[in-house]
């Protein structure tokens, strides 16, 4: 909720400089609920400005030589920025998006975290009171009791924390006052049944010490209706408390303790909605033209193809074909199925559940040696995370798999099947064929339904988890001084231990537990001479598990500033960053045999000893292990001349660096991918405008770069697992920020970016939703093994189709079948799919090549069979990179002869076109948006009441911000997350 207006920093600032542990004064008449500005309120006149800290030292705005916009407490009130989502609004050149997990990403310039995995840093570095956070949960937490916020554009890290690419968001909390005694409180209620609450107390305890608590509260029900539970979901149910204490035993020493726990328990959605153009053939699941409100065909999906009569007939022979829950070539689960086109209307057989919590703690001693000024930060930081959802979003028609339940039954009937099969009906259908199904549960043995823990229901459930933990603490020294000459400098060092525990992300199905069950009976039916027991493939869900990843990290630092005269000044930094990773990882989906009688863990199972967890490295590995170290130099140079007191020219070089890291375990043996991904860097050319006019009626700051990017880490899906490679590209954009202050109590401000990035990898990439890469002359295949995809070439698309014709004619003569009640023949993809092949079909990939080998079936070699055909992404724009974004706002302060006042605000902004993949293309554009604020306020004498009304996005704009593509064995639908819908309410606060 909320949005805009884009040089807020100026427009509502203080008049006069103070030190980062100072509250600055608010311009515009507003009282702040939060108490975060203590100070005198009241208009500050023109030639305002904000101080901050981006520096390390405390600074006008209009001082500071970066691209760096503020917001005062009182700002972030005015313009209803209430979180994440709310601030990416206000700011030229930079977005913000959920991931499809637990995770979010600001993309600042078009740089972003497009890479996906545990090991990965975040191209965009967050910090509370400058101290890094690397696991944080404040994309999820209100804002509340804050001096300010800092958003550095550019890369960074000679001198904050651990080194960012795109740039830097530094929350700095509201800190004790030992000179009175304060509180204040808001009271807020609003649509949804929306209740927020935020209130702080300000204690001096003497003359030299202070207490600060400051917290906020919010409850409200769901944006989003679920029509088949008839529950309201995507709700809120949040708090948080942080505690702070301020020793200043001297005028040279100040000792700052700060304690922080935030807690949400409610049911909001990661994902907001799913979209799919349906493939009818099912080889791709969905096609690659537009995103409709529909469903992926699951034939296309894991347990599609796995599941299926034809694979089962393959697999175990004709008999065993009537235990498929579906026919590749018949209708699938969401066939004829009607989604609302409505983002905030879904229908889920089960609510989603969230759950985490996060607890910071901070001390920092600082003091001041004459000239020389030195502090020490520690911080210990613990978060964790837990949360469900349904997979798919929807809820299928279930009677197509009533027959391969029923043939269960029989089989599990039959005396010399029942070892084999009754396991599977007694853990999946025991209350019989038409008495519900059961799901396994996410849980850490592996075992699932068939160690009894499962959840049952009428119709197949499909739900995925995400949790982790996560404990880091680090430590920091700076030292830096202040002499009367031309030379001063800046130098420190930090120190920083983070260790995850228990990422994994699972995804549960009825149909996998129930393919596990028969694929693993008919296995160790085949291998009963062996002596084989009555086995399932374990895990009967997918699990990708990180049971630990460590990071050990350490940063040395410094900056020498040269002031020539009172005009010219010259920084130059250095850094030198090195951090050691660790990881140990396993991915499993019906990768071992596990006995139906195993006790304990599935990888307890004396099969377990076969299972390969890491096929990228020679011989068996219960788990894939890495370690690797990343180090390197960053530095910058700028140079800044004040042509007057109130204009500033600058021009500056920057080096970002982002370390790399380990790819995810992969769950199929000879996968060719890279063992891990290596460090991106940027070269960052800048040069800016800061500029006051008119006694400080318009100030208009200009900003131009130029970013050289090498080795971007980018994530693709591969085998189930994210891989990232590393691609070139190219950035380039200007910024304008503006404030108009046209009479006494007026405030108009102004904002506007472009921005072009522009891939430079030569190396051709595979797009997963068309493998054929565009070339008509080809077959997509989806292999009913495993669920990928493979391409057939040919010399034209007749001869492709014929090979695979023959081929799949000469598997089902193997098999004793037909084209009945085997594999089929291509069929045709629908005319508007744009798809290079006009063809798919379903088929065994390994199958496809080695006949494609033999001269006999393949004369001349003119076949090929390949994983896919590449495309060139030379000249794309990145991800999450729109190309223009505008804002304004507009507020007047009308003060009465009472001494109350009354201030009616206005805000607009527009988010232009761009793209949720790498691959572009009108199925991946991201359309512009805009979103309109506004609220009124009246203060009372003095303000110490006030009364606030407000609605945010007025036009209830529910457009996408964000596009995730799932995997080709999850049938290639995409999750959009969208704006928050309209929120409109009231709020009544008093201040002391």
């Amino acid at each position: 909720m909320a949005l805009v207006a884009m040089l807020p920093a100026a427009a509502m600032a203080q008049s006069t400089p103070a030190p980062e542990n100072t509250t600055p004064t608010n311009a515009p008449n507003m009282a702040t609920p939060d108490g975060a500005g203590d100070a005198a309120q009241g208009n500050s006149g023109y030639g305002s400005d904000i101080v901050v800290t981006a520096q390390r030292q405390s600074q006008t705005l209009q001082e500071v030589p970066i691209a760096v916009s503020a917001f005062s407490a009182e700002t972030l009130q005015a313009q209803q920025i209430d979180n994440a989502s709310d601030l990416q609004l206000t700011l030229p050149n930079v977005t913000f998006s959920k991931g499809n997990f637990t995770g979010s990403s600001f993309t600042i310039r078009g740089i972003g975290d497009l890479c996906v995995g545990i090991s990965c840093d975040a191209a965009t570095a967050i910090h509370i009171n400058g101290t890094p956070l690397l696991a944080t949960r404040i994309f999820e937490t209100e804002y509340f009791d804050l001096e300010r916020v800092e958003v550095l554009r550019g890369p960074q890290g000679t001198l904050f924390g651990r080194n960012a690419t795109s740039g830097v968001i530094n929350f700095i909390s509201a800190k004790p006052r030992t000179d009175a005694f304060s509180a204040s409180g808001e009271l807020e209620y609003g649509n949804y049944d929306s209740i927020r609450a935020k209130g702080v107390i300000n204690v001096p305890l003497g003359d030299t010490m202070a207490v600060r608590v400051a917290g906020f509260y919010l409850n409200r029900d769901g944006y989003t209706k679920n029509t088949f539970l008839n529950t309201r979901i995507d709700g809120r149910d949040m708090y948080a408390i942080r505690g702070s204490f301020r020793w200043e035993p001297s005028v040279d020493t100040t000792f700052d303790l700060m304690g922080y726990y935030f807690r949400e328990d409610d049911n909001r959605l990661r994902i907001q909605k799913q979209v799919c153009q349906r493939d009818t053939t099912g080889t791709l699941g969905c096609l690659n033209g537009r995103r409709d409100p529909s469903r992926s065909n699951t034939n296309s999906s894991f347990t599609g193809t796995l599941g299926s009569r034809e694979f089962l007939a393959i697999s175990g022979g004709p008999t065993f074909a009537a235990l498929g829950l579906n026919s590749l070539y018949g209708p699938d689960a969401y066939a004829g199925y009607l989604d609302s086109p409505d983002p905030r209307v879904i229908a889920s057989a089960t609510d989603p559940t969230y759950f985490t919590d996060e607890l910071q703690i901070q001390g920092r001693l600082e003091h001041n040696f004459g000239p020389i000024k030195a502090q020490i930060t520690g911080f210990y930081h613990e978060t964790k995370v837990e949360s469900s959802q349904d997979y798919s979003l929807g809820v299928g028609n279930s009677s197509g798999i009533i027959p391969g339940l029923t043939a269960l039954s029989a089989f599990a009937a039959n005396p010399a099947l029942a070892p084999y099969f009754r396991p599977i009906a007694n853990a999946l259908i025991p209350n019989g064929v038409n008495g519900g199904v059961c799901t396994s549960l996410p849980e850490e043995t592996g075992l699932g339904s068939y160690g009894g823990f499962k959840r049952c229901a009428a119709t197949p459930l499909a739900y995925d988890r995400s949790n982790q933990r996560t404990k880091a603490w680090s430590a920091e020294g700076i030292v830096s001084s202040d002499f009367d000459g031309m030379f001063n400098f800046l130098i420190g060092g930090i120190y920083v231990q983070n260790k995850l525990r228990d990422g994994d992300y699972y995804v549960n199905a009825f149909p996998i537990d129930y393919v596990t069950g028969v694929l693993g009976s008919l296995q160790s039916l085949g291998g009963a001479a062996a002596g084989i027991p009555p086995s399932f493939l374990g895990t009967p869900f997918f699990r990708n598990g990180t049971p630990e990843f460590k990071l050990k990290s350490y940063g040395i630092f410094g900056e020498a500033y040269f002031d020539f005269n009172d005009r010219l000044k010259l920084t130059l930094g250095i850094r030198y960053n090195n951090d050691e990773k660790t990881v140990r990882a396993r991915s499993t989906l019906a990768s071992f045999l596990v006995p139906y009688n195993q006790t304990g863990t599935a990888y307890d199972s004396p099969y377990f000893g076969l299972y390969d967890a890491d096929p990228v490295t020679p011989g068996v590995q219960s788990e894939q292990f890495r370690n690797r170290t990343f180090d390197a130099f960053t530095g910058r140079a700028v140079l800044d001349y004040k042509i007057t007191d109130d204009n500033l020219l600058y021009a500056s070089y920057s080096r970002g660096y982002k370390s790399g890291g380990f790819n995810p375990a992969v769950q199929v043996a000879g996968l060719t991918i890279p063992d891990s991904f290596q460090p991106e860097s940027i070269d960052a050319f800048e040069i800016g405008s800061k500029n006051t006019f008119a006694n400080g009626k318009l100030t208009l700051n200009l900003t131009g770069f130029y970013y050289k990017y090498k080795n971007l880490q980018l994530s693709r899906i591969v085998a189930r697992s994210s891989i990232n490679d590393n691609i070139d590209a190219n950035i380039w954009g200007v910024e304008a920020e503006a404030v108009v202050r046209p009479g006494p109590g007026w405030v108009v401000n102004f904002g506007a970016s472009y921005l072009n990035t522009s891939v430079q990898e030569e190396s051709p990439f595979i797009n997963q939703r068309d493998p054929s890469g565009g070339d008509p002359n080809t077959v997509i295949i989806k292999d009913i093994g495993a669920a990928f995809n493979c391409v057939v070439r040919g010399p034209n698309a007749a001869a492709a189709e014929a090979f695979v014709t023959a081929a799949n004619n000469q598997i089902n003569a193997s098999r004793g079948l037909t084209a009945a009640n085997g594999l089929r023949g291509p069929q045709a993809f629908a005319a508007d799919a744009n798809i290079g092949a006009r063809s798919g079909a379903f088929s065994q990939c390994s199958t496809l090549t080695t006949l494609a080998s033999n001269g006999a079936f393949n004369p001349g070699g003119l076949i090929q069979v390949v994983d896919g055909v590449g495309v060139s992404i030379k000249g794309n724009s990145l991800p999450q990179a729109p190309i223009a974004k505008f804002s304004a706002g507009v507020q007047k302060t009308f003060d009465f002869d009472n001494g109350m006042s009354f201030v009616p605000r206005l805000d607009v902004t527009y988010t232009g076109e761009s793209y949720g993949n790498i691959f572009n293309g009108r199925v991946n554009r991201i359309e512009g948006y805009e979103q309109v604020n506004a609220q009124v306020q009246l203060n009372g004498a003095e303000e110490k009441w006030y009364l606030r009304g407000f609605v945010s996005n007025v036009f209830d704009n529910n457009a996408t911000t964000g596009l995730y593509l799932t995997d080709q064995s999850s049938g290639l639908f995409t999750n959009i997350f969208t704006l928050e819908p309209r929120r409109y309410g009231i709020a009544a606060g008093f201040k002391f």
